[in-house]
């Protein structure tokens, strides 16, 4: 789904217990590179690269991977995206992420060590293979709150901690857009809070989103639910209130 000149919202889907679930990595491109923020769950390559295609972009184009946060199903084609570039794309990520991706420390939510067996055995056989042996991969450079990078006229870091300690969610300037990572979810075009059952610190998570409120916004890229564009900025206000109320 196109949301402006530049920007690019992908829609994966995965089929996860009978049910399909809809992942929304966000593409950024301009002259010089295109950025793709998460890559979706591990083993679909093909579901990421066709998706890159669609644009009109050659896979060729990708020079930079920026990762919001350590979960599997944003972290999950990250190796084979590499590989398939002969690893000419860099990774970016916060650094309180950083050992959890390369691997020095176990993810946090999918850890085989502290889940019970009982949980592991309900598994499928390749779902559970991915609790055991996570994709991992090198980050190449870490990113700060407050960052400015230097695609698509400008793309500002905000750190937002809570879902994972090194959540992080990205403010393309020109074209007033938020890619929020899991800090925000999107129903229907509703804009909602992060989900509790996966949020390490919710308190954190809604702490955390009082940092986008200065901003100017018109359009929320949610990686689970897509687009929030109708009344994106009033919508995020009025669930910080809400939730600062109960």
């Amino acid at each position: 789904m196109k949301i402006t000149d530049g920007i690019e919202m992908l829609s994966l889907e995965y089929q996860v217990s009978g049910q399909k679930i809809v992942l929304n990595p966000t593409l950024l491109w301009d002259e010089e590179a295109a950025i793709l923020v998460d890559t979706g769950m591990p083993g679909a390559l093909h579901n990421v690269s066709d998706a890159i295609k669609s644009t009109g972009l050659s896979f060729g184009r990708l020079k930079n991977v920026i990762l919001t946060h350590q979960d599997l199903d944003h972290i999950g084609n990250l190796p084979d995206l590499i590989n398939e570039s002969k690893g000419t794309i860099r990774v970016s990520a916060h650094k309180l992420d950083q050992p959890y991706i390369e691997g020095s420390l176990p993810l946090i939510k999918t850890d085989a060590k502290r889940m019970s067996k009982e949980f592991l055995a309900s598994l499928p056989e390749h779902a559970r293979a991915l609790y055991y042996n996570p994709p991992v991969s090198k980050v190449d450079e870490t990113i700060e709150d407050g960052e400015e990078l230097p695609y698509c006229g400008g793309v500002r870091v905000i750190h937002t901690p809570g879902h994972t300690p090194g959540h992080l969610c990205l403010y393309v300037k020109q074209s007033k857009v938020l890619i929020a990572g899991d800090a925000l979810v999107c129903s229907e075009g509703t804009l909602r809070g992060p989900v509790e059952q996966t949020t390490l610190d919710m308190g954190m998570a809604y702490r955390s989103l009082d940092k986008l409120l200065d901003l100017e916004i018109d359009t929320i890229i949610c990686y689970h639910g897509g687009v929030c564009s109708a009344n994106a900025k009033d919508q995020l206000h009025d669930l910080i209130r809400a939730h600062a109320n109960t």
